[in-house]
């Protein structure tokens, strides 16, 4: 099987992104539904809840534990923000599925797992909210990939509508290895994990890898060293999921966010130097980036 394709901007002039009519309202651009936050990390669901507005999603929902929820919704006025029953580790309660569910049934795209620090239970309730649903797509990251690896039943059952983000360790996890096995073969780690999981792999690191369930791969190699960074990943992770929603493909959506993520980090090394900018601050990169505007 070949190598990986370069990611550039020749590459996605080939793959552009839909764009709504002059006159369509926000229903056009898609509906979000962030399952993100907890008592300890609530700017995960935040990041990753202005990341789908920057990438021009029309409406956005997060669900986030209620103690924290109130303090969402008032720094993120753009949003619906429900508060859910939380575990005494302040995570989202798994009996909170069939609520979320409902809610998720009625979105074309939705993330889990940003912020969310009681892995037990995000686990129970992401595999319950897959086996739940049947129509929308997912981005699965951080906590929300535990336990997928020994139990892909629920993500197969959405074959073509799945986006995994994992880093090197959480890619050893979903393979049953270590990370120096991931580390010393990337490409041929997220080739495994795309057949075996049914779903389109996002391989982060200094070089980010995208490898289809085909085994096709593409690579982002022009990153800079301060996209490594909290919260970087839950930036990444609302730019595709708000991509997802607009009605852009698993693989396109996860192509253009990776690429849209590292040039946002581009603009920001070229003003401020290559350390010390922050997640939130890539953000306000992302129209421009997408646009095509010079940065």
């Amino acid at each position: 099987m070949s190598a990986e394709t370069p990611i550039t901007r020749d590459l996605l002039r080939t793959m552009p992104l839909p764009q709504p009519d002059e006159d369509g309202d926000k229903e056009q651009r898609g509906r979000v539904l962030v399952v993100a936050g907890s008592v300890e990390v609530p700017g995960g669901a935040l990041l990753a809840g202005i990341g789908a507005l920057r990438a021009g999603a029309g409406k956005l929902q997060i669900a986030t534990a209620a103690s924290v929820a109130p303090h969402l919704g008032l720094a993120l006025p753009e949003a619906l923000v429900a508060g859910l029953p939380e575990t005494p580790d302040g995570g989202i309660a798994p009996d909170s599925a069939k609520r979320l569910a409902a809610r998720a049934a009625r979105c074309n795209a939705v993330l889990v797992g940003p912020g969310m620090m009681d892995e037990p239970a995000v686990g129970a309730l992401t595999a319950a909210l897959l086996t739940m649903l049947e129509t929308p797509s997912f981005v699965l990251d951080a906590a929300a990939l535990v336990g997928l690896g020994a139990d892909p039943a629920p993500l197969h059952r959405h074959g073509g509508r799945m986006v995994l983000t994992p880093h090197a360790g959480e890619m050893a996890a979903l393979l049953g290895c270590d990370r120096d096995t991931v580390v010393a073969d990337p490409l041929g780690a997220a080739r495994r994990a795309a057949t075996k999981l049914r779903a389109v792999v996002v391989l982060k690191g200094g070089c980010t890898r995208i490898v289809s369930p085909q085994g096709e791969a593409w690579a982002y190699h022009d990153g800079s060293v301060g996209l490594a960074t909290s919260g970087s990943g839950d930036t990444l992770a609302g730019i595709l999921v708000g991509l997802l929603a607009r009605g852009a493909t698993p693989l396109q959506a996860a192509i253009w966010s990776v690429w849209l993520h590292g040039e946002a980090g581009n603009r920001l090394t070229r003003r401020h130097g290559p350390l010390g900018f922050l997640a939130r601050e890539l953000l306000a990169e992302i129209p421009a980036a997408m646009a095509g505007r010079d940065g």
